[in-house]
């Protein structure tokens, strides 16, 4: 199903401005409907050479539907995207053929009873690009003074959508806690005095300790700052802005400037109390502090603890001890990494990008042998869970580390015998090496790939029975922690031309996790 927006772009003849303001109308006349108290559905002529509105082939495409809030609706069923005979909707037919506002009623369904139709001219710079048709129920009961005024202001919306004033260029969409009219709208003159409040509008106004009465007067005279609606009558633009009377009450406002022929004739205040949304941010902002601040605790920790390893390492004589205290601190950085990551970005997804640069960094730092080893990154994972994130960091840390140190070796044929520790480091660094590490993020499985051009596995080696620490913890997390699979292989023994070793991870995408991402 084609958006509004993808509908008037196949479907008529309009530019690119003028799609810019149906878009803008389109993201604001929420207001419009609550006012009016009605459904709103936007049509515009399709753009076929021979369908010509003045002919018996009239064709119509309805670009967009909204309904109240505060009301019933009338217009049961979803109409976007239709094309309809102008024939049977001939109120809007005429609005288009005289650019003027047009009357009358018509029969949605055989069997329900005719609505009004009171339709509107759109036009944008002037040109006419669409009509507004505003669906009114049959006569009903007599509205109120309330009704009544609400309905006053959208006649004068009306008349700004015909003069190409409204909606108002460059006027961005709505936000979702924006202000609706439900939530209390004050009317006031071109000199900013209050004409009408709302029931609800006058309620928020209390809530700020305004108790005066309103109509008449000036909200600066009451005690309120009214900035945002002396701007919005000065520059004839709309205003939104958050007044904070005490530190309990947090009331946002927009102001929407009513025009006329060009001139500013009053302002739209729309209220909402936005106390509590403010309060559940601000929880939600100490709550993100206090996260950041344990991940930053917990990486200072692994610091601290990667820093002993290394200085207890030092003051051992070469050998096992001191390799595998070295190696035992660079697990505990990989793992500091990711809490790193966590404490500048709270959350249960992490940008796993940066942790592989960092990663890489490391692996860079640890080469100590007289040949050069490169490294390169093709694709990318994107933001992968935090407990997926951690055990994957020290795979990738263990990976690049076991091809720094072993892969660029070329053996003694006395080395054969040793299928347990691929690589014995007794031989010749070879001058140049390079490592790649191939990154994909499918819709059911994430997958990662590393491949150097080294001398590859020694004859017999079995990854599912190898007794190195440093593949065992590799083999385990995937398998184990990580739910997913482990393939290492000589690359010799797919492409003849190839050497070196690969491995390939392919872990599983759980629905959470395509949620989350």
């Amino acid at each position: 199903m084609a958006t509004p927006a993808e509908l008037a772009l196949e479907r008529t003849d309009l530019n690119d401005v003028q799609l810019a303001h149906i878009r803008r109308l389109m993201g604001t006349w929420g207001i419009l409907a609550d006012l009016s108290f009605s459904d709103l559905v936007l049509m515009a002529p399709m753009a076929f050479p021979s369908y010509q509105l003045r002919t018996t082939d009239q064709v119509l495409v309805i670009l967009g539907q909204m309904r109240p809030s505060n009301s019933a609706t009338v217009v049961q069923h979803d109409l976007v995207g239709q094309s309809v005979n102008a024939a049977d909707w001939p109120v809007v037919a005429a609005s288009w053929q005289s650019g003027d506002v047009a009357r009358g009623e018509m029969q949605l369904e055989p069997d329900e009873e005719p609505v009004r139709l009171h339709c509107i001219p759109v036009r944008c710079e002037g040109i006419l690009v669409a009509v507004l048709a505003r669906l009114v129920a049959g006569a009903g009961r007599r509205p109120g003074h309330l009704e009544r005024t609400y309905r006053d202001v959208f006649d004068r919306f009306a008349v700004m959508l015909s003069e190409s004033t409204f909606p108002f260029p460059g006027e961005e969409v709505a936000i979702e806690e924006a202000p609706r009219v439900g939530d209390g709208i004050v009317l006031v003159d071109e000199e900013g005095r209050v004409r009408y409040a709302s029931p609800n509008a006058t309620n928020a106004l209390h809530r700020m300790g305004m108790y005066s009465q309103l109509e008449g007067r000036r909200l600066y005279d009451l005690g309120l700052e009214e900035s945002a609606i002396e701007w919005a009558l000065a520059s004839a633009l709309p205003v939104v802005e958050e007044v904070e009377r005490r530190p309990d009450v947090i009331v946002l406002l927009h102001c929407i400037p009513l025009l006329a022929h060009g001139d500013v004739t009053g302002c739209l205040v729309l209220l909402r109390d936005v106390t509590d949304v403010r309060r559940l941010d601000r929880l939600l902002l100490s709550k993100d502090a206090a996260i950041r601040e344990v991940h930053h605790r917990v990486k200072n920790n692994l610091q601290t603890i990667s820093a002993l390893l290394r200085l207890q390492a030092r003051r051992l004589p070469p050998g096992v001890g001191r390799v595998a205290l070295f190696e035992a601190e660079r697990r505990v950085q990989s793992i500091a990494i990711v809490h790193e990551i966590l404490s500048r970005e709270p959350s249960d997804q992490v940008p796993f990008d940066e942790i592989v640069t960092a990663v890489i960094r490391m692996a860079e730092d640890s080469v100590v042998s007289s040949g050069k080893v490169t490294f390169s990154v093709t694709g990318e994972l994107g933001e992968v869970p935090a407990d997926v994130a951690t055990p994957l960091a020290v795979v990738l840390a263990e990976l690049l580390q076991n091809a720094v140190e072993h892969a660029f070796i070329e053996f003694d044929q006395d080395d054969a015998d040793r299928p347990d520790r691929p690589g014995t480091a007794r031989g010749t660094p070879k001058p140049v090496g390079h490592i790649s590490i191939h990154l994909a993020a499918e819709d059911t499985r994430l997958v990662v790939e590393v491949a150097d051009d080294g001398s590859g596995l020694p004859e017999g080696f079995d990854f599912d029975v190898t007794m190195s620490l440093g593949l065992s913890i590799v083999r385990d997390l995937v398998r184990t922690q990580l739910d997913g699979s482990i393939v290492m292989r000589d690359r010799h023994e797919e492409n003849s031309e190839s050497t070196g070793t690969a491995v390939l991870i392919e872990l599983p995408v759980h629905e959470a996790q395509r949620i989350g991402s």
